[in-house]
């Protein structure tokens, strides 16, 4: 079931920010296509759905399940839930799936049923809640995909949702890489009584919250709906673009002539900046638009939004990788053979 109580605390994730015009320009109508104007076929050849994924399945299991019934080629998720963990799972397919490591490094929100092995009283439980909240070290559990060292992490929010003699209903934000189990039983240890995380639902994940998820019959209904009776609201809404992956990072929107080049593995240059975001910082990841609103490719900048407002020339971002197909946008760049 879908925790739905009042959230008093979010995780620290920007989702609008403001734009800054460098330089005016007009997009072409006859390339490219904005995100809301493209078929379903196209959508699902390349989008995103948010699965709420039940107990028992592998994440993998789910992704292929998504795969079979959109009837793709590849689909991958976007952050592995164990088996028995329930909640926000975002599937992209095809090449959508190079966009999901942006997910990756992004904070989670948990709701978490802690089971404490003797009584405590309510004040000892707000003191080790809030000792918990804030910068914390780890050491990862034995059975984990990453080498046992500890290291920092930061728990951004801690919430008491409910609790019930020993069970204790919590609402946890942390960043990537926390281990919430682990942490469950910490608290225990400091509490001096024991616990153990009973059951464990992921409600967000970056800016994906569990408002969004559905179930896979659903997808498969509106997938049925769309095919034998021609109804698209449904897949429409369920199956979302790839730049919906891009909502939480800055972005820098490029004029039509640079995009072709950037396709082609070209950097991206000051003079094919349009418009920028506000705060971008050197070595952050950001995604480079269309000014229709189309995913060109993932990008490491090396100066801040401030320095590509100012800048008339040089290189403002490396490509981390390519999204778009090479034949959206024509070539503006003149070949070596033909000067």
């Amino acid at each position: 079931m879908k925790n739905r109580t009042n959230r008093t605390n979010r995780l620290p994730i920007t989702t609008k920010r403001k734009k800054f015009i460098k330089e005016e320009a007009e997009t072409d109508p006859r390339y490219g296509k904005r995100p809301e104007e493209r078929s379903v076929q196209e959508l699902i050849n390349m989008g995103v759905v948010v699965i709420d994924k039940p107990k028992g399945p592998t994440s993998h299991q789910v992704s292929a399940w998504v795969r079979d019934i959109l009837h793709v080629e590849k689909a991958g998720h976007g952050g592995t839930l164990d088996p028995n963990v329930t909640g926000v799972l975002p599937i992209a397919t095809n090449k959508a799936t190079r966009v999901l490591s942006l997910l990756l490094h992004a904070g989670k929100e948990y709701v978490a049923l802690m089971r404490l092995h003797r009584d405590v009283s309510d004040d000892d439980l707000m003191r080790v809640l809030r000792k918990f909240t804030g910068l914390i070290y780890q050491v990862p559990p034995v059975r984990s995909s990453v080498k046992r060292r500890r290291r920092p992490r930061r728990v951004y929010y801690m919430e008491l949702i409910e609790r019930d003699g020993r069970d204790v209903l919590l609402r946890i934000g942390v960043e990537a890489g926390t281990y919430i189990r682990k942490l469950i039983h910490d608290m225990g240890k400091a509490l001096g009584v024991g616990a153990h995380m009973q059951e464990l639902r992921r409600t967000q994940t970056a800016h994906i919250t569990e408002d969004e998820a559905i179930y896979l019959q659903d997808l498969l209904d509106a997938y049925l709906f769309w095919k034998e009776e021609g109804c698209e609201k449904l897949i429409r809404e369920y199956v979302k673009p790839v730049e919906y992956l891009t909502a939480h990072i800055p972005k820098i929107y490029v004029k039509d002539s640079a995009v072709g080049a950037i396709t082609h593995g070209a950097p991206v240059y000051a003079p094919a900046v349009s418009i920028v975001e506000e705060g971008i910082k050197p070595k952050n990841l950001v995604a480079i638009m269309t000014l229709k609103g189309e995913l060109v490719a993932i990008a490491r900048a090396i100066v801040s939004t401030e320095e590509i407002l100012e800048a008339n020339k040089g290189i403002v971002a490396s490509l981390e990788r390519v999204i778009m197909p090479r034949d959206v946008y024509p070539r503006y760049w003149k070949s070596r053979s033909s000067r």
